[in-house]
């Protein structure tokens, strides 16, 4: 009979005596760590002792309290139970893994055309949820991947917050240069709602809105990242009153002190004075610029500095800094809304409050006080499709025979006699009860 033959990973006699060699070395540790604590035991033990004996009144009847304070806690137990081998604990954690395709949504219609990509709303084939497709302009595809599209995927991964818009995750399309972002949908962006409305705000909604979007701006601030681009048609409101922070596709990091930057950043209408003079290393202040214009854009329903170019722009904002041109153009505006109005525009960028000084102003705590988000009135969604309701009205009379209360048997009776018809057999409660006389 042929020998049975012998795997080459088989254990063989040197790896059964390395196994013996390291049982005998772990018991040996045992040992001797069972020795030291044995010795310690005793040496407690005998200063114990010490101690006691040591304790005894002199001559003149006083206490001599002990050498050394004794030690009240239990000595462990020689005899305790080994513990139970310890389990590794596992959390769930993101890992790598392809982009999931853009054949999972199913476009629904297009909602507009940005600087850095077309924007869609869009149902998740497997949820049916809504949610909102950009898709990212490659008009350079052999550069590369645009650095903006690179910087609006970093700053929002990075910036999650309750006012600025979510991206859920990136989804690819065929080609390499179909790259699309996935983001929360929101019905409205606060321009085209302006632009509909037959009404601006009210001083309580507008102080619900300016306080959600310097909520997002404080966030981005402390994340040392500047958005660069905040205008209306970037703010996007659901019909629950939530306003949102959308388009970063300026936004960037900066740091103390700031890098050397372009200026040709922001919407002509929202630019600070300093960009408009080419200053190439600014800060939060920028933002804050952008947030007065809003503010004033809110209480009018207008743009506050609508400039044909940079020069006609720079010689409007001029005069509109000025205190007494705010308050005339803004007659309705309180005393300290007009405050923090001409603060924000203020042609000197070190003169703007911070995000965290503005909302902490008092502008926020007078009356009438911020309306809650959940008392916010709806509108139709033009992103949506949704159209707005007509209520249908009585046609006027027309000519010829009006309707007459007539007498019975003739032309146009009207019969009442259905109207107080089971009145006996209404449920009677506890107040008091109309007759009928």
């Amino acid at each position: 009979m042929a020998s049975q033959i012998k795997s080459r990973w088989a254990d063989d006699e040197e790896d059964a005596a390395a196994e013996a060699q390291r049982r005998r070395e772990k018991e040996e540790r045992k040992r001797v760590k069972a020795e030291r604590q044995r010795r310690l035991e005793e040496a407690q033990e005998r200063r114990e002792q010490e101690a006691a004996s040591a304790t005894k009144q002199d001559d003149n009847g006083t206490h001599v309290p002990p050498a050394k304070r004794r030690k009240l806690s239990a000595s462990p137990a020689s005899d305790l139970k080994p513990l139970p081998p310890a389990k590794l604990l596992r959390f769930p954690a993101p890992s790598w893994g392809p982009c999931r395709h853009v054949d999972n949504f199913e476009r629904l219609n297009h909602i507009e055309e940005g600087s850095y990509g077309w924007v869609s709303r869009a149902k998740e084939a497997a949820t049916g949820e809504i949610v909102a497709l950009k898709k990212l302009k490659m008009d350079n595809a052999n550069d590369g991947f645009p650095v903006t599209g690179l910087r609006e995927i970093q700053t929002l991964m990075e910036s999650r917050h309750p006012n600025i818009v979510n991206l859920r995750e990136v989804v690819m399309g065929d080609r390499s240069e179909d790259v699309f972002l996935v983001m929360d949908f929101l019905e409205h962006d606060l321009k085209t709602l302006q632009e509909d409305m037959p009404e601006p705000f009210l001083p309580s909604e507008i102080k619900t809105l300016l306080l959600q979007l310097v909520s997002a701006t404080e966030h981005l601030h402390s994340n040392w990242i500047l958005h660069r681009d905040l205008k209306t048609s970037n703010l996007l409101m659901n019909n629950r009153g939530q306003m949102k922070v959308a388009d970063f596709g300026m936004a960037r990091y900066f740091g103390d002190p700031p890098p050397k930057m372009t200026q040709l950043v922001v919407t002509l209408w929202y630019r600070a004075p300093e960009l408009l003079l080419g200053a190439e290393t600014y800060g939060r202040e920028v933002d804050m610029w952008s947030i007065g214009c809003i503010f004033g854009e809110l209480v009018t329903k207008e743009p506050l500095l609508q400039g044909k170019n940079e020069v006609d722009q720079l010689s409007k904002l001029i005069p509109s800094s000025i205190g007494s041109v705010i308050r005339s153009k803004f007659p309705f505006l309180t005393t300290s809304g007009t405050s923090l109005l001409t603060s924000l525009l203020s042609l000197n960028p070190a003169d703007r409050p911070t995000a965290a000084q503005v909302l902490a102003h008092p502008y926020f705590r007078e009356d009438p006080k911020p309306k809650s988000t959940a008392m916010f009135p709806t509108f139709p969604s033009k992103a949506g499709q949704e159209k707005r309701r007509r209520l249908v009205s009585p046609s006027a009379p027309r000519r010829g025979e009006a309707p007459g209360l007539g007498e019975s048997g003739g032309a146009g009776v009207v019969d009442f006699s259905g109207i107080f018809a089971g009145r006996d057999l209404e449920e009677k409660g506890g107040g008091f009860q109309l007759k009928l006389i």
